[in-house]
């Protein structure tokens, strides 16, 4: 599968979310405002997961061309997917 430029954008939007959370910590913030910010990359990890799953999906609905079994089988394991990742 390929990923598109918007997952990559929000992949290092998460990256540099996490460093800014190292530096709350290594200046001492408080407990709360770490992790306010921890859950606010638990939800922006979260969202990605939901793009890249129904991304990848629509793609196999799509090379499916009709054959429903392909299609039973595309939504099963974007529902595995979705399941496991929580």
């Amino acid at each position: 599968m390929s990923y598109d430029s918007k997952a990559q954008n929000r992949i290092k939007r998460i990256e540099g979310q996490l460093r800014g959370i190292l530096r709350m910590m290594e200046d001492e913030q408080s407990c709360k405002d770490v992790v306010t910010q921890l859950s606010a990359v638990r939800s922006a990890v979260d969202r990605t997961i939901g793009v890249i799953v129904s991304t990848n999906l629509l793609d196999c609905v799509q090379d499916a061309k009709g054959d429903t079994g392909k299609m039973d089988e595309a939504v099963q394991d974007a529902v595995n997917l979705i399941v496991k990742s929580h």
